[in-house]
């Protein structure tokens, strides 16, 4: 479902990614583990479509990203990749259903159907009493919570999660790693998280390695 081939990345005259080849079925869980400075976030970051390869292809779903016009590939992230982050990036002036709903917005669905969709997500996190509740209101793995359903709301073709538990205590933290697969399991969602967890990278379907912008 995610095929990458030959993937180069250099800032400057810093090679951070040489040659990476990599596939990912649909409905896998994978992490991507290594020290810091490996590439990590990087090859993330050109997996999301927010940074571009020096060369190299990317086939998301079947499509060829790189053919993309700026305006395409706008609208084909917004449609097919969710992302999860450290630190939630939640709006703090707009509710947790409003932030849910907001990419679905962005993508032309009506107000009452992103609403709807923003709803059935939140109330499958257990969050249908914390709905109108800024994030501010909100306890750290609420937060997180509401940005996985952000994550999912025009059910994308995968979710990319960068440090996802990493700002979590022990009990948010194993309830977040529960969702994801829980998540797979029921609505067969495609995770690729980069984590420096290693309970959580155990427990994934398959750990990628890397090391100096290589995978090992």
């Amino acid at each position: 479902m995610i095929h990458l081939s030959n993937i180069h990345k250099s800032f400057d005259t810093l090679e951070v990614l040489k040659g990476i080849d990599l596939d990912i079925a649909q409905g896998e869980v994978v992490s991507i583990v290594g020290p810091s400075g490996a590439g990590k976030t990087t090859l993330l970051q050109i997996m999301g479509t927010l940074d571009s390869a020096d060369s190299g292809s990317l086939v998301i779903n079947g499509t060829d990203v790189s053919r993309l016009s700026q305006r395409e590939l706008a609208r084909f992230r917004n449609r097919q990749i969710g992302f999860v982050f450290q630190f939630h990036q939640l709006l703090p002036e707009f509710t947790a259903l409003e932030n849910v709903m907001i990419p679905a917005l962005i993508a032309g669905r009506s107000q009452s159907d992103a609403r709807k969709r923003g709803e059935e997500l939140l109330a499958y996190m257990g969050l249908s009493d914390r709905a109108t509740h800024k994030p501010a209101e909100l306890s750290g793995g609420e937060k997180q919570r509401v940005a996985v359903a952000r994550a999912l709301v025009n059910k994308p073709a995968v979710v990319l999660a960068d440090e996802p538990s990493g700002s979590l205590d022990s009990a948010n933290k194993a309830e977040l790693h529960a969702l994801f697969f829980r998540l797979r399991d029921e609505m067969g969602q495609t995770f690729v998280i980069v984590t420096h967890d290693e309970e959580l990278a155990r427990t994934t379907d398959r750990t990628i390695h890397m090391k100096d912008g290589q995978i090992v």
